[in-house]
């Protein structure tokens, strides 16, 4: 949508090199994440599909939930875990609500294609299995960071025929500092693991699809991430103006926050993401 030199592309994408004490964040989630796994005790691994990572882990509330919310972590479609993201369970569980934190095999072992995929099977065994391992998948609810908010978003971009179901599955979603047109992708270096061309680039941009359902996307991000992630934010809330939370009038900005800070919100009942989030159950 917006031509950017390569080098402009780097500047904009390479969220490591634009947050130098990155490190210390992913530190940070593993310790979180574990004392938040020690504390819930969640049912571990559970398998939605046949990828060597296609598995979940399911944290469920002390009585029955309201509602069942699926995260889907970052790490540019290429890197990090499941277990790095426990950390955003504890306030959702402590409200009554499932969730399913969600793992997916990673490029360049295969494409973002099958990513989404993958993921749209994730939502469809919540769909159909979720209530006999104790979730609520009638109000679901995806939520992603980074690479996780566009394939959150990729999700609203899915027909229900497609999940193999009558009924769209999902109620609401969370876009996280996420990427809705993946046109810069093929510019990145990180494009050696992607292998995007053009043309698949489009194919897989929420931002050029129409949306599938008219369940609202919440479409967020900090306000210290560059102007890119910035932009891509504001891409989506223009892109699907039907499928605007009620009230908004833009994108949600989070003031004091970068790409690796952002997402730690979500482990924070008071944040605006949190109550925000909460909202749609």
């Amino acid at each position: 949508m917006t031509a950017l030199t390569a080098e402009e592309v780097e500047r904009g994408y390479n969220n490591r090199a634009a947050v130098p004490d990155h490190p210390q964040w992913f530190e940070r989630w593993a310790k979180v994440s574990a004392e938040a796994r020690a504390k819930y005790a969640p049912k571990l691994d559970l398998r939605y599909g046949p990828g060597p990572k296609e598995t979940l882990d399911l944290f469920l509330p002390a009585g029955r939930p309201r509602g069942t919310l699926m995260f889907v972590h970052g790490g540019y479609w290429r890197a990090l875990d499941k277990s790095d993201h426990s950390f955003v369970a504890g306030p959702f569980v402590e409200q009554g609500i499932a969730v399913a934190v969600q793992n997916y095999d990673l490029c360049p072992q295969v494409t973002i294609a099958h990513i989404v995929e993958e993921t749209r099977r994730c939502v469809a065994w919540l769909a159909r299995e979720g209530a006999k391992q104790g979730a609520e998948p009638s109000n679901l609810v995806v939520s992603g960071h980074s690479a996780g908010g566009h394939l959150a978003a990729m999700m609203l971009a899915t027909p229900a025929p497609v999940f193999g179901l009558e009924r769209h599955p999902v109620a609401g979603a969370v876009s996280l500092s996420g990427v809705h047109d993946l046109a810069p992708m093929v510019q990145f270096s990180f494009n050696a693991d992607f292998r995007l061309d053009e043309a698949e680039a489009a194919r897989l941009s929420p931002a050029l699809l129409p949306a599938a359902s008219r369940a609202p996307i919440l479409a967020a991000v900090g306000a210290d991430e560059t102007g890119e992630f910035l932009r891509q934010a504001q891409l989506l809330w223009d892109a699907w103006p039907a499928n605007r939370p009620a009230g908004d009038v833009a994108p949600l900005v989070i003031p004091g926050r970068h790409h690796f800070s952002v997402v730690f919100d979500h482990a924070d009942a008071g944040s605006e993401l949190t109550r925000r989030t909460l909202g749609f159950f």
